[in-house]
């Protein structure tokens, strides 16, 4: 008798874990769209949804007219059955970017505020944007089931350390040990370029396709290596720190001794410089590039700079396509695809898509809040 409740049980389970997967997946149903798509009998889905009504995680949002018959009622995701925050860290500025969403996806609010580390800790600016953020979204802080951090270094789990991050008091031993413990809840990291390359899968030119290389150019650089669907990270979190590569350029410029010298920020308003564009920043002067026909010299000579690091992770990956993103990505646009497109047939037999991010938004904080409602809807079903 006890082994066939446990299996009733077990069912009613799987049943209910169905519809709601389905309600997230489809948005709001009525039950006999939800029969269609479970192949549950007629008496068998009113009792699951009577059931996921119960437990607040969903409810009748409305009813079909202008049908035959009856109306029939429609039925959503609770939105407001879990919350999830993501928190973002952009350098040079030191800006934390925070955002806290609902079950559906809904941002309910978006701040963000620039901190001097040199005198706040990181669990206290990561505490305090969460609380504020909370606050003004008018969420319980006791309700928000996972919180999602993207940082510009690499998570190792292991060590509960972030390496390759250069703000003070990020790379402190036992960090995210510490958030978890202030916030009581889910806390999960990692890099921002990774979080970049989930944003694109789920929202931008990579979505659909088999696999992946997300090269970031902007102040910093990073690449992010999706194999269908999932992110290579490597033994300690450190995959992708391409700016470390060592880099040999015809004249050897001087200075240059890996790839962070040749394409990141500064090298990028200094080769602007010499072909005459005043910029502050990497990106603002491949934007200006990109308005000005005569200035084309300058994007090539940058695309070839971009193609001598490419040329590396098209050898060892062969991945199908190569997204540019980050600031310089965003900025550079199709002019800046086309000319790292043709630069890196020069340098590379093989022949690989190079296409730049359809994202205009901050992307690290988009993949942030799709990594961390991923994570909240997962543990939800897994509850069911």
């Amino acid at each position: 008798m006890d082994q066939l409740a446990g299996s009733s049980r077990l069912l009613r389970e799987i049943n209910e874990t169905a519809a709601l997967g389905l309600l997230l997946e489809h948005g709001p149903l009525t039950r006999g769209h939800l029969r269609e798509l479970t192949g549950l009998a007629k008496p068998t889905t009113s009792e699951v949804m009577r059931r996921l009504q119960e437990a607040g995680l969903a409810k009748v949002v409305g009813q079909t007219t202008g049908g035959p018959g009856r109306n029939a009622d429609v039925y959503a995701v609770n939105p407001d059955a879990a919350y999830a925050a993501a928190v973002t860290l952009s350098t040079p500025t030191n800006t934390l970017v925070t955002a806290v969403c609902d079950l559906t996806g809904q941002v309910r609010v978006r701040e963000e505020a620039a901190v001097d580390f040199e005198v706040t800790d990181p669990v206290d600016a990561v505490a305090g944007a969460i609380r504020a953020a909370c606050k003004q979204a008018r969420v319980p802080l006791r309700k928000l089931d996972h919180v999602q951090l993207g940082v510009p270094g690499s998570y190792d789990e292991r060590a509960d350390v972030i390496r390759y991050v250069d703000v003070p008091g990020w790379s402190r031993p036992g960090l995210i040990g510490e958030i978890r413990s202030r916030l009581r809840t889910e806390v999960s990291v990692d890099n921002d370029v990774n979080l970049a390359a989930v944003a694109e899968r789920s929202r931008g030119i990579a979505a659909g396709s088999d696999g992946f290389a997300l090269l970031w150019l902007g102040d910093g650089l990073g690449l992010a290596i999706d194999l269908g669907g999932k992110l290579l990270r490597g033994a300690r979190g450190g995959a992708g720190e391409i700016g470390y590569i060592p880099v040999g350029m015809p004249g050897q410029l001087q200075g240059v001794q890996d790839f962070q010298d040749l394409v990141g920020g500064p090298a990028i308003r200094e080769l602007a410089l010499r072909h005459g564009i005043t910029a502050d920043t990497g990106h603002a002067a491949v934007a200006a590039a990109c308005i000005r026909p005569d200035d084309s010299p300058f994007l090539d000579e940058l695309a070839i700079r971009v193609a001598v690091g490419l040329a590396a992770v098209v050898a060892v990956l062969d991945p199908p396509l190569v997204v540019l993103s980050g600031e310089v990505g965003q900025a550079g646009g199709v002019a800046l695809q086309d000319a790292v497109s043709t630069a890196l047939r020069t340098v590379s037999v093989l022949e690989t898509t190079v296409a730049a991010t359809s994202l205009t938004d901050d992307v690290v904080l988009l993949g942030a809040l799709d990594a961390t409602l991923s994570a909240v809807r997962a543990a939800l079903l897994g509850r069911k």
